[in-house]
Formats: structure tokens, C-alpha cells, sequence
């Protein structure tokens, strides 16, 4: 298996900035079989899930990443799993959202799409 930092990485620069500049570009990393779940509301399908990420209710958003980490999913496929936490500035604000996400990629045809992606906001206490 490749590195899977160096594959975590390159798949989350790739994730976030597409994410901050044309969000409808995001449905290509997910297949009918994905799931989303979005602040604990699952969302199953490619279609569905690119649909929500459009919908949301902001015009900007930039993603700040603070700490990612990554692990082999599975003993027999190339998969992994990728953790995300970090700050999301929306619409210029001065007070950043702290954020987690966590993708299970699935190798498909020498790249990787999500299978699983689960998106928190951390509220402080």
C-alpha cells in the first residue's frame, strides 16, 4: 500500500478546495453506495449528497485543517480511513467553527472514492 498520510493528504487538499470553490464538483468522490451523514442526518447516494453540500445555507467557507490523520481500513483492500478536524470560516466571519470529519476511502480505478463521510461541528461546552 502507498503512504496513506501522503494519500490522506492529497485526497483532503483536493476535498477542501474544491469544497471552498464549486461544492457541485464534490459529487464525483462519491458513488450511489455512499453515505453521508451530516450533523447525524444520513444521506445515501452520490446524487443526494452533492445535493445537500450545495444547499447549505452560506455563500463562502473556508476550510482550515488542524490535525489529519489516516488508517489502512481493511486487511485486503487499499482502503482508509481519514480523520479531519479542523476551523471553518463561513461568509467572512471573525469566529471560526471548529469542525470534524471523517472519510473511508474505497480504491476505485487507481484513485479513491468516499464510501463513508461523517461532518460534525464541535460546539464548546
Amino acid at each position: 500500500m502507498a503512504d496513506i498520510t501522503a494519500i490522506a493528504k492529497q485526497f483532503t487538499d483536493f476535498y477542501y478546495s474544491t469544497f471552498d470553490t464549486n461544492r457541485g464538483g464534490l459529487q464525483s468522490l462519491y458513488r450511489d453506495s455512499s453515505m453521508l451523514t451530516w450533523e447525524g442526518t444520513p444521506i445515501l447516494g452520490a446524487a443526494n449528497i452533492a445535493e445537500k453540500l450545495t444547499s447549505l445555507p452560506f455563500e463562502k467557507v473556508q476550510h482550515k485543517i488542524t490535525t489529519l490523520d489516516a488508517q489502512p481500513s481493511s486487511p485486503t483492500v487499499a482502503s482508509l480511513i481519514v480523520s479531519v478536524t479542523g476551523l471553518l470560516v463561513v461568509d467572512d466571519s471573525t469566529n471560526p467553527l471548529q469542525f470534524s470529519q471523517v472519510f473511508q476511502l474505497i480504491p476505485d480505478a487507481g484513485s479513491y472514492y468516499v464510501y463513508n463521510d461523517i461532518f460534525r461541528l464541535n460546539y464548546g461546552a
